[in-house]
């Protein structure tokens, strides 16, 4: 019998799934060691929640966003855009005074920051930007900081092709198109999709009440993120799941072995970590919060590090992550408002 290649490729998937279930929850191969304080910053100057993480291409900085040194930047002109060599010195900054309730992070092959403002109409910690005149927007900045584009409507809520309730997630496409899941929590359970020129294309999903968890759609819909072949990678964190559509939209498959997925981070080798910091007794029982790490391609996972509960506070609440070249994950703690480096360490 004659087996297509599309087909061994969807065996070689199912079975990195499964052989990904066992591992989920074990800790294999190389091991980590957390690190705080390797960001320096300016006197009086503290890092607030860090909602997102960003390698630079030259292969020597990160960029880090942050809710200007609190859990909210509404009211402030403090700089939410940082960017840190990788000895944690802080060597630029920008963006203040233009969102308020920053959540989504992306940086598009031409150097451009893409940001979310990612509070629903519901969530009162969007309540002070709303008062401004703020939020339900996705903004496109030059590398200087400069806003080059708005999607939505400032501080008005919605569901149609000019606006949304929170979104929460942005990704750009190696043709420019614009992908936004739409939005955090009481929000739109929505995917839409624009143009490089901003011209909306499509929506599937709904709005607050459209909660589903069937192939395709969406019940919280909290980050995304493009692997090197354009897949597109939602984690779709009420259902427990990561779900992975084609560069058109189409859904291919989900994977439930990463946990309860905040975020996504896929490397230039398409390795995979993902940041479950909400999985436990009130979320996805029988799971354990931690960073899973594997194969974008297969679904299998390799490495698991667990929810560091360092000096009693509890447990971290990891939400956004990212990688530098050696291998180093910035991950932003989002209960514990600090952002921690995880080192490689041989066992």
């Amino acid at each position: 019998m004659l087996i297509s290649r599309s087909s061994m490729a969807c065996v070689a998937i199912a079975l990195g799934a499964l052989i990904g279930l066992g591992a989920a929850q074990s800790a294999v191969g190389t091991q980590y060691r957390a690190v705080y304080g390797w960001e320096k910053m300016p006197a009086g100057r503290k890092l607030g929640v860090v909602t997102g993480v960003i390698p630079d291409p030259d292969g020597k900085h990160m960029w880090v966003l942050d809710r200007c040194g609190a859990n909210n930047c509404a009211g402030t002109n403090i700089d939410p855009i940082l960017k840190f060599d990788l000895d944690g010195n802080l060597v630029k900054s920008f963006g203040g005074g233009i969102f308020a309730w920053p959540h989504g992070f992306f940086r598009d092959a031409d150097g451009n920051f893409w940001v979310t403002e990612g509070s629903p109409a519901t969530d009162a910690r969007g309540e002070a930007g709303r008062k401004l005149g703020k939020g339900h927007e996705v903004f496109k900045l030059s590398p200087e900081g400069k806003v080059l584009m708005t999607l939505g409507t400032a501080g008005v809520a919605g569901s149609d092709a000019t606006h949304f309730n929170g979104p929460s997630g942005v990704a750009v496409a190696k043709n420019g198109d614009i992908w936004i899941v739409d939005g955090h929590r009481d929000g739109n359970n929505r995917m839409v999709r624009f143009s490089k020129d901003g011209r909306f294309i499509k929506s599937w999903g709904g709005g607050p009440d459209a909660t589903s968890a069937a192939p395709g759609l969406f019940n919280d819909p909290h980050h995304i993120t493009i692997d090197s072949e354009g897949r597109l990678f939602v984690s779709d964190r009420e259902n427990n799941r990561i779900e992975i559509f084609d560069g058109e939209g189409n859904f291919l498959t989900e994977w439930k072995q990463f946990g309860r997925p905040s975020a996504i981070y896929i490397d230039k080798n398409d390795t995979i970590y993902v940041a479950d910091g909400m999985s436990g007794a009130e979320h996805n029982l029988g799971w354990n919060r931690a960073i899973r790490i594997g194969d974008a391609k297969t679904g299998r996972v390799d490495t698991l590090i667990p929810d560091n509960q360092e000096y009693g506070r509890g447990q971290s609440g990891v939400e956004f992550l990212a990688t530098d070249p050696a291998g180093n994950i910035y991950a932003g703690e989002v209960t514990h408002q600090r952002l921690v480096k995880y080192i490689p360490t041989k066992p």
